[in-house]
């Protein structure tokens, strides 16, 4: 707000932007304009100007319901542009609205705001890829971890979105998982486009979610249910719009010939994802092998999705990618700073991480030679431990463990 006129506040539903919105405009006196109310909606898309007139910080809240707004802010900026004097809130992505996102190209900041972390339900503070950035050493550390395997299983059915975790019992958040899943489908997805076979939405949903830390295959989702290649890839990118579900693209395809290009998927946030497997946590505490492989798939999906949210908040980084190699090695998150470093991340649901396990990180640093900061196996054992050069062994739970 300090820099830029426009500030979008961009995620799911229900993940806190209106209430962070609200808090926004009480700081800064300003006015809140709700579009997710019938008649202000109403209002606003018959006379657009009405929204905008206050000369205190206007925030308009889940603005993609009319989005004509956006031609009015643009037309009051274009008479006076001033840092941080409107703030929006969407539940689809901005790039969803094609003919109105271009209005304020140049003058607008997207920010994410996703699912609570760890770190935030917790109340900690998470220094855990700022430190890597900093001094990669750092995060060895010597305090053993206290979680053990159900302590992450929790952590992977609770998710992140406030009300789920408000939620009674585990009965009680499965329940408004599968509401939440059911109504942004029904009503979000429907608003951005005119679908003819909407009613395969939730089946596609289900099976990409079965995919999901998995590279992504569209085409087989869309056998498995019925529906052509063609259709399914937009049904998907209407999901990634609504924030159900992302897409890890691939790193360093130009940069390594030999890497493979093709993206992974990923559940934004574990509990859906768990609840759309119908994976309670009493299932994934059995050592039935199909079951331990899905966990394994879940914990990466989590782990991702926690890194992804610290990375969000860090100016230092410029982009993310999965790495795997035609002979197999595999990288499950790469980082990439401003500075050219990269960081690999490798992701083990065992309390023990092998020599194999380690050979994608190894590609990797060979790939990159001095650009490599730092290979990092995170896995559900208590100790931390440099393996060789530049690559270490981290309890998964330090990500969200400070020891600043």
């Amino acid at each position: 707000m300090n820099d830029a006129p426009v500030v979008l506040l961009e995620g799911p539903r229900s993940v806190g932007k209106s209430t962070l919105l609200r808090q926004i405009a009480t700081e800064h006196d300003g006015e809140l304009v709700d579009l997710d109310d019938p008649p202000t909606r109403d209002a606003v898309a018959a006379d657009p100007a009405l929204a905008i007139i206050s000369n205190q910080v206007v925030c308009i809240d889940e603005y993609q319901k009319a989005p004509i707004v956006l031609d009015a802010i643009k037309t009051a900026l274009n008479k006076r542009t001033v840092p941080g004097r409107f703030v929006l809130t969407g539940s689809a992505r901005h790039d969803a609205l094609a003919p109105a996102a271009q209005a304020l190209t140049g003058r607008l900041t997207t920010l994410p705001i996703y699912p609570l972390s760890q770190g935030e339900q917790a109340g900690v503070r998470e220094d855990f890829l700022e430190e890597i950035i900093e001094n990669p050493i750092s995060v060895v550390t010597a305090t053993p971890s206290t979680s053990d395997r159900s302590d992450y299983i929790d952590r992977i059915c609770r998710g992140g979105f406030p009300l789920a975790l408000r939620a009674s019992s585990d009965a009680a958040r499965r329940r408004w998982i599968r509401d939440y899943v059911r109504l942004t489908l029904e009503r979000d997805i429907r608003e951005l486009s005119k679908l003819r076979q909407g009613e395969k939405l939730n089946l596609l949903l289900g099976r990409l979610a079965g995919q999901t830390a998995q590279v992504l295959n569209v085409a087989k989702a869309a056998q498995s249910v019925g529906l052509d290649p063609v259709t399914a890839e937009s049904y998907l990118v209407l999901m990634e719009k609504v924030f159900l579900l992302y897409r890890l693209d691939a790193w360093g395809k130009t940069l390594i010939a030999r890497s493979v290009a093709k993206p992974k998927i990923h559940v934004l946030d574990s509990a859906v994802a768990a609840t759309l497997l119908r994976l309670t946590p009493e299932k994934l505490s059995t050592l039935d092998a199909t079951v331990s492989t899905e966990f394994g798939h879940l914990l990466e999906s989590f782990t991702v999705g926690e890194l992804r949210k610290q990375a969000s908040w860090l100016d230092s980084i410029t982009g993310l990618g999965h790495w795997r190699s035609h002979d197999g090695g595999e990288v499950d998150l790469v980082v990439e700073c401003e500075d050219g470093g990269i960081i690999g991340f490798e992701i083990k649901a065992a309390r023990r991480v092998q020599d194999d396990d380690l050979r994608g990180l190894r590609q990797l640093r060979e790939a990159v030679k001095e650009n490599f900061v730092g290979g990092f196996a995170l896995y559900l054992g208590e100790r931390s431990y440099t393996r060789e050069d530049r690559i270490h062994v981290v309890p998964l739970d330090r990500l969200w463990t400070s020891v600043r």
